[in-house]
């Protein structure tokens, strides 16, 4: 019967095997890094990704489950990204927030990060070429679309929908207090608050002093400086400041998910699966929006989501956030679009990507 030393020296042999296996990988993505450069090629490919992913997980495996996969590979992904060209990736701050935590999930501990104040900070980022890529929330299942999202991808044109991820959004209550009856103040953003109130009502913590911040992460911070206080706020924040965690998961829905977007300069190419996104602005007649669902219906396409936002250089005017099946470049797409632009509406294409896990 072998002991633990002589296992952990066939783990040691498996590791030197894993690391020489790696690095042969990274010297066929410096090589692929070249070429995409001399061509002008994108670094960053969602779809190719995605068919590894896809690959991989239909192996016969039975200790390595899905998630498991996608950790180890998604990390992998970003470090040969890395090493293709590194990368800048813009998101909505400050550090520690869940935007970072679904920036760093995709483009690994490597990437270089610029936290900004807005959601039109990274758009603009993005504009000036700053930045390659930037990360902006755009839905969550309880709070609704964010508007500010939105309306940014009306205004600038060039910046394009590369992919999506759906990330469960998890709060925790964080402190240097050992007992609860020595928490007075509660720092948090009003939203965390208020998704967490029957965790607070149920250990007796309404009647703390409530002071919102700006973000999750600044709550951390203030309570990393407040020695009677306690902070609701992600596990990546509080492991930021060096809060302690009394208790995680403590949302009140704990099927609370938020849909971040993942933007750039560049057209995904096709895949098996895709989901395009537009802003079409229909034409002011009665009937008019009845019309172009029928363009789309007519063409066998089916429509994800259904969003209306006022524009705000028009008044009383909207325009509407569609989500569908399909990529831009599909033929029953273009002729939907084809047959939407005859009734005198404007379709805006934001980008045609590979729909993320919605689980």
């Amino acid at each position: 019967m072998q002991n633990i030393n002589d296992l952990r020296d066939e783990i040691d042999k498996i590791d030197d095997e894993i690391l020489k296996k790696l690095n042969e990988r990274m010297r066929f993505v410096k090589k692929i890094g070249e070429l995409k450069q001399t061509s002008g090629t994108s670094i960053y490919r969602p779809e190719r990704e995605r068919a590894i992913l896809n690959r991989l997980e239909s192996l016969s495996s039975n200790i390595l489950n899905k998630s498991a996969i996608e950790a180890i590979y998604l990390e992998i992904f970003a470090v040969s990204r890395n090493l293709e060209m590194p990368e800048k990736v813009a998101y909505l701050g400050p550090e520690g927030t869940y935007t970072h935590q679904a920036a760093e999930s995709r483009f690994g501990a490597m990437s270089a990060y610029l936290p900004l104040a807005s959601i039109e900070a990274v758009f603009t980022k993005l504009k000036h070429k700053e930045a390659k890529y930037g990360v902006v929330p755009i839905e969550n299942n309880t709070e609704g679309a964010v508007g500010a999202t939105l309306d940014c991808l009306g205004r600038f044109e060039n910046i394009k929908v590369v992919a999506e991820l759906y990330m469960d959004i998890h709060h925790s209550f964080a402190s240097v207090c050992e007992n609860l009856k020595d928490i007075k103040k509660i720092y948090s953003h009003p939203q965390g608050y208020n998704q967490c109130r029957k965790f607070l009502d149920d250990h007796l913590l309404l009647n703390a002093e409530f002071i919102p911040t700006k973000s999750t992460a600044e709550a951390a911070k203030f309570a990393s400086e407040d020695p009677n206080s306690a902070a609701i706020c992600s596990k990546i924040a509080a492991k930021l400041y060096n809060v302690p965690i009394l208790f995680e998961t403590i949302e009140d829905n704990m099927a609370n998910r938020t849909r971040f977007f993942i933007l750039s300069d560049f057209k995904n190419e096709r895949s098996t699966k895709n989901k395009t996104s537009i802003l079409a602005k229909t034409d002011h007649r009665p009937g008019g929006l009845a019309d172009l669902l029928t363009a789309f219906r007519d063409e066998g396409i089916n429509l994800t989501r259904l969003e209306s936002r006022p524009i705000k250089e028009r008044e009383f005017k909207t325009v509407f956030y569609i989500d569908f099946e399909g990529h831009i470049d599909d033929e029953n797409v273009q002729r939907a679009i084809d047959k939407a632009n005859s009734f005198g509406d404007e379709i805006v294409w934001l980008g045609s990507y590979i729909p993320g896990d919605q689980r």
